[in-house]
């Protein structure tokens, strides 16, 4: 084989390493709580891929233990348990955290979330849902947009004018919404504390403050969030002072987590 061919050979085999990697994804991503159990019919009609590549994937995935086949299809395999316990130790928040949120949780029965900053986003690391039947809920691992919400504010204090625009220009107000924002940053600086109503889901309010990490930067925001109707002025204020209590007691132990800045 010529070098040239060579070379162009490469590629096309990254390529197709690639793909057969996204189509096992793809996969694994049809499975969850509401489908635990899926079938190669199932897989073909989801994924659109013919019978004998479906077939080749799955047993490629089985032979891995990350399926496992069941007289009705195939379930999640052995093999993901050592990726969860991973994930697990990794990512899961510290003992007396948990402790903060869920004691919070029990005394406001409002739903308590703590979120991280990414990218344009902030990610969901922990959550204690509210027992109430009426009560706001996102899931851990949920991206949302940073361009309204009171954890959005608190997030943002340390953030620079370029994060700031990139953010308004993901917004359906575009550009100018960074003077929005940058006023409500401001806003929830100076009071210590941030509050939205309905700024991104009519009839949600939200109440927020900042966990600082040992360089004094934002590195987390904690709130309370629920229906409006539940959030009147002086109950916000009350909200506001036990969320910063737990977020003091969350910055002196030494707030730590894959997503923070120092990592």
């Amino acid at each position: 084989m010529s070098p040239a061919k060579k070379a162009g050979a490469e590629p096309a085999a990254d390529a197709q390493g690639v793909r057969s990697v996204q189509r096992a994804v793809e996969i694994m991503s049809l499975l969850g709580e509401e489908r635990p159990v899926i079938s190669i019919r199932e897989i073909v009609e989801a994924t659109g891929l013919a019978k004998t590549t479906v077939i080749r994937l799955v047993q490629t995935l089985e032979q891995n233990g990350l399926l496992w086949a069941a007289p009705n299809g195939y379930l999640p395999g052995p093999g993901l348990w050592r990726w969860a316990h991973l994930a697990r130790s990794s990512w899961e928040l510290p003992p007396e955290t948990r402790k903060f949120m869920r004691d919070l949780g029990a005394r406001r029965r409002e739903t308590v979330n703590l979120y991280m900053l990414r990218d344009i986003y902030r990610v969901c690391v922990a959550q204690q849902e509210s027992p109430q039947p009426l009560r706001h809920v996102v899931h851990i691992g949920d991206e949302l947009p940073l361009w309204a919400g009171a954890s959005s504010k608190a997030l943002l204090r340390d953030a620079p004018d370029t994060l700031l625009k990139r953010i308004a220009v993901s917004s359906p107000y575009g550009e100018g919404h960074v003077k929005r924002l940058r006023e409500w940053i401001d806003e929830a600086a100076h009071r210590g504390w941030a509050v939205s109503h309905g700024e991104r889901e009519d009839g949600l309010s939200a109440v927020a403050v900042p966990v600082i990490g040992r360089s004094g930067a934002v590195i987390a925001a904690l709130s309370l969030s629920g229906p409006t109707v539940r959030f009147p002025d002086d109950v916000v204020e009350q909200y506001a002072a036990d969320l910063r209590q737990v977020a003091e007691e969350m910055s002196e132990r030494g707030f730590d987590h894959p997503l923070s800045p120092a990592r």
